[in-house]
Parts: C-alpha cells; sequence; structure tokens
C-alpha cells in the first residue's frame, strides 16, 4: 500500500473517532458510563460482523493469530476495558469539548510507549509536539474550575489515553492480523467486559432506544475507526498513526461546542491553540 493512501486510512479513523465523545454525552443522558463503554464496543464488534458477512472480499492474505498474539489480545482487551470506562465517567461529569481535547493526549502516550518498550524512533520535531500537547493537557485539566485545582476527572480522561496508548501498541504488534477480526475479538471482548464491571458497580440499564444508537455509534467511532487505524499502524507504526490521529479531539472539540453551545474558558482556547501547533507539528514531521 503506498503511503499516502496509508495516510488517509488514518485520517479517516479520526474523522471516524471525532464523533465519538460529543455524542455519547448526549447518550449519557441515558445510559450510565460504564454500559454506555460496553454497548460502544459491542456496536463495533456487532456491526463488523456483518459487514464481513456482507464483504465480497476475503482476507486470505492476513495472517492467522498464533500463540505468540495471545498476551498482546488479552492486554489489549484488558486495557480496551478500562480506557473506555474512565473516559465515559470523565466525561459523564466535564465537558465534551475539555473531554475530547484531552484526547490528544493519547499521542504522547502512545509515542512514549512506542519509544519506551517496542523502540520506535521518536524525531525531535515529534519530541516538541509531545511537549506542548503535555503542557496544554496540563491547562486544560484546570479549566473546569477556573482554579489551579487540577479536577479529578481530567485526571480520569489522561488516565483512558494512557491505557489507550498501550493499547495501541499491543495492537500494533497484531497489525499483520486481520483487521475486522481485531475489531470483533476487541469488540466483544472488551464490550462484555465493560458490562460485567457496569453490573459489578451497581448501574442499570432501561430498555430504550439510546442502546440501538449507541450500538449504532460503537460501529462508526470504534468498529470503523479501529478498523482503519489498524491498517494505518500497519504500514507506518504506531506513533506515526497516532500523529495522524491527532485530528481526532480537534474535530470532537469542535463538534461539541456545536452541540452544546457555550463560551470556552480562555485556559481551554490557550490549550487548543497549545495542542493544535504540537499536532502540526507531528504531523508535518510525519508527511515528510
Amino acid at each position: 500500500m503506498n503511503k499516502n493512501k496509508t495516510i488517509r486510512y488514518a485520517i479517516y479513523a479520526a474523522l471516524l473517532y471525532a464523533v465519538s465523545t460529543p455524542f455519547s454525552k448526549i447518550l449519557m443522558e441515558k445510559i450510565p458510563p460504564a454500559f454506555m463503554a460496553g454497548l460502544l464496543y459491542l456496536g463495533a464488534a456487532a456491526g463488523m460482523v456483518i459487514t464481513t458477512l456482507f464483504s465480497r472480499k476475503k482476507s486470505k492474505e492476513e495472517a492467522a493469530f498464533t500463540h505468540k498474539d495471545i498476551p498482546y489480545l488479552i492486554l489489549m482487551v484488558i486495557l480496551d476495558i478500562a480506557a473506555p470506562i474512565l473516559l465515559m465517567t470523565a466525561l459523564k461529569y466535564s465537558s465534551a469539548e475539555s473531554v475530547s481535547l484531552l484526547n490528544n493526549f493519547e499521542i504522547v502516550a502512545t509515542s512514549l510507549i512506542a519509544l519506551l518498550i517496542f523502540k520506535e524512533k521518536l524525531s525531535p520535531r515529534l519530541w516538541i509536539a509531545i511537549t506542548l500537547i503535555t503542557a496544554a493537557s496540563i491547562m486544560l485539566s484546570l479549566s473546569e474550575n477556573g482554579s489551579l485545582t487540577i479536577s479529578v476527572y481530567s485526571l480520569l480522561a489522561l488516565l483512558a489515553c494512557c491505557c489507550w496508548g498501550l493499547e495501541n501498541n499491543c495492537t500494533r504488534k497484531l497489525s499483520n492480523r486481520d483487521p475486522a477480526k481485531i475489531v470483533i475479538i476487541k469488540g466483544f471482548g472488551s464490550g462484555t467486559g465493560s458490562v460485567i464491571v457496569a453490573l459489578i458497580c451497581g448501574e442499570r440499564l432501561n430498555i430504550t432506544p439510546y442502546i440501538l444508537l449507541a450500538l449504532l455509534l460503537g460501529f462508526i467511532a470504534y468498529g470503523l475507526s479501529i478498523y482503519t487505524y489498524v491498517y494505518a499502524q500497519r504500514y507506518i507504526g504506531a506513533a506515526k498513526t497516532s500523529a495522524f490521529y491527532a485530528l481526532a479531539p480537534f474535530i470532537g472539540a469542535l463538534i461539541s461546542l456545536v452541540l452544546f453551545p457555550k463560551i470556552p474558558s480562555w485556559l481551554f482556547i490557550i490549550s487548543f491553540v497549545i495542542m493544535a501547533l504540537g499536532a502540526f507539528l507531528a504531523i508535518e514531521k510525519e508527511r515528510t
């Protein structure tokens, strides 16, 4: 696959995921956070199963899973249980635009883990991007109450990004496998795990049309996004794919401001600008 097409896959992944945060915020008016996390992943898996069944393209050229993949699959599922529950909890009690923008910290987590564990090289320009995004994330964590107190829910969102950063690198080790199968394993494994956590935590879910909407959102924002993300990782690596994925938080933040109209705080505006600069540096470096 040529580089330009690979980059498009990474950008498609970002665009698809961008709708997740603002629309999840709306759906959580009727659906508790852990159940919401579970429905998103179950929707991703169910949608991918249906897509695979009706697809004319066969994936015979895809490498089969081996016993060496099992640790990565297990860790991938565990992290994909923790991350969305943390993010949905943060989103439930925070503004959608702030949580959307904090998703940019996933670039930092993914890149540093790729460096420390998987020995991927990071360019000087990407280091500057990481520094800018980290600084902006700290500032944004203060914006919810306008004081120097770090928001607990912002910390949950950042912790979710750290989980996804490690999960991204686990998925990178599986990127030569069939992306559809990876989505299905992620979806049913993590979705079922999240539902179990929801029941243990005492959450209750009433029968409502919102459930179907959550499943549909999961297929679009998680299923199709993961599918295109895995393809991009296969050819350009976890750190580079994550750099292009940086578009998602900005699009999600802008959609959130449209759906939940209000005047953003000055810390949010400054954080947005700094993160945009960091993301630009990361993306421009990987395009050259």
